[in-house]
C-alpha cells in the first residue's frame, strides 16, 4: 500500500474519540450542536493534512504477466500499481501468488521529487539494488531525462498543490478561532478562503492532465492512470468549506439568532424576555447605586 502520514491517521480518530467521551457531560441540545461542529472541523483539518501526504492523487494498476528482471526470460504473474502523490511516485509490485521463482515478490518503492530531493539519484540507487523490471520501468518514465517529459510538470504541480494545501490548513485553524469568538462573519470568510485554497490545490494538480502521459505497458497489458481518492476528497472538502462559509455569512446577515444557536449551542439565550420579566440592567461597577431604602431623611426640631 502507498505510504501515508501515520500522525494524521492516528491523531484524528483519537481526537474524535476523546470528544465523544466528554459529549455526555454537555447538557441539553448543546451536545448535538457541538458534535456536528467539532466533527465537521476535524474532518476538514484531517483531510487537508492526510491529502498532503497521500499518494492517491493519481493512481493506476494492472494485473499482468511480465518479466521479473531486466534482460531475463523469467516471467511472473503480478499486480503492478502506480500511485502518484504531491511529493513523489510510489510503485508497488505484488506477485500472484507472492512466492514465485523462490522469492517473495512484494515490493513497495517510493521515489521523491519534492524540492531538495534527487529523483535521478534515487532511481540510480534502485538500479544498483537490482529492483524488479516493472518497478524500474515505471520509475524511469518519471525521471528528468525520460522522453516522456512529465517530470517537470508533475513536480511543479505537486509543489504548488502542496503549498496551497498548507495555506488552506492555516486558514482552517484561523476559522476555528474566529468562529469561537463573537465575530462569526470573519470565521465565514476564512472558511471561504480555506475552500478556495483547497480547490486551488486540486486545480494545480489537474493542470498535469493537459500533459499527455506516454504509454505505460507492463508485460502484455497497458497501465492507465486516473484521479485517485485524495484528489476527489480534496475537491469535495473545498466545496464543503465554500458551502459552510457561505452559510455562515448568510445566517449572520439574515438569521443571526439561528447562527448564534448553532455556534453557542444554547437555546436559553435566544428566548425573548416574557412580559413582566425584569429588564436587563447594565450597571457601572465604579459607581454605587442607591436604592430608596438607603435614603434616610431626619429633621431636628
Amino acid at each position: 500500500m502507498p505510504p501515508s502520514n501515520p500522525h494524521s491517521t492516528d491523531e484524528t480518530p483519537s481526537s474524535a474519540f476523546s470528544f465523544l467521551l466528554i459529549l455526555p457531560g454537555i447538557r441539553g441540545h448543546s451536545r448535538w450542536f457541538w458534535l456536528v461542529r467539532v466533527l465537521l472541523s476535524l474532518f476538514i483539518g484531517a483531510e487537508i493534512v492526510a491529502a498532503h501526504f497521500s499518494a492517491e492523487w493519481s493512481v493506476g494498476s494492472v494485473s499482468t504477466k511480465t518479466s521479473y528482471k531486466a534482460f531475463s526470460v523469467e516471467r511472473v504473474r503480478a499486480h503492478v500499481g502506480l500511485h502518484v502523490g504531491l511529493e513523489g511516485v510510489n510503485i508497488t509490485l505484488t506477485g500472484n501468488p507472492v512466492q514465485q521463482l523462490n522469492e517473495t515478490i512484494d515490493y513497495n518503492e517510493q521515489f521523491i521529487w519534492r524540492f531538495g530531493q534527487n529523483y535521478a539519484g534515487a532511481y540510480a540507487e534502485a538500479l544498483e539494488k537490482g529492483l524488479p523490471y516493472p518497478v524500474l520501468y515505471l520509475a524511469e518514465k518519471f525521471t528528468p531525462s525520460s522522453p516522456c517529459g512529465v517530470y517537470r510538470q508533475y513536480r511543479l504541480a505537486g509543489h504548488y498543490a502542496s503549498a496551497t494545501l498548507w495555506v488552506a490548513f492555516c486558514f482552517w485553524l484561523l476559522s476555528n478561532m474566529l468562529l469561537s469568538m463573537p465575530v462569526p462573519h470573519y470565521g465565514g470568510l476564512t472558511l471561504l478562503i480555506t475552500g478556495a485554497f483547497a480547490l486551488f490545490s486540486v486545480f494545480a494538480f489537474a493542470s498535469i492532465s493537459s500533459v499527455p502521459l506516454c504509454q505505460l505497458r507492463v508485460g502484455s497489458s497497458e497501465l492507465t492512470t486516473h484521479y485517485g481518492a485524495a484528489f476527489w476528497i480534496t475537491l469535495a472538502t473545498g466545496v464543503l468549506c465554500l458551502l459552510l462559509g457561505a452559510a455562515v455569512l448568510s445566517l449572520h446577515y439574515a438569521r443571526p439568532s439561528a447562527l448564534r444557536l448553532f455556534l453557542e449551542g444554547s437555546v436559553n439565550d435566544l428566548e425573548s424576555p416574557t412580559k413582566g420579566s425584569s429588564p436587563l440592567i447594565l450597571s457601572n461597577p465604579l459607581h454605587k447605586q442607591f436604592r430608596t431604602s438607603d435614603l434616610t431623611i431626619s429633621t431636628n426640631l
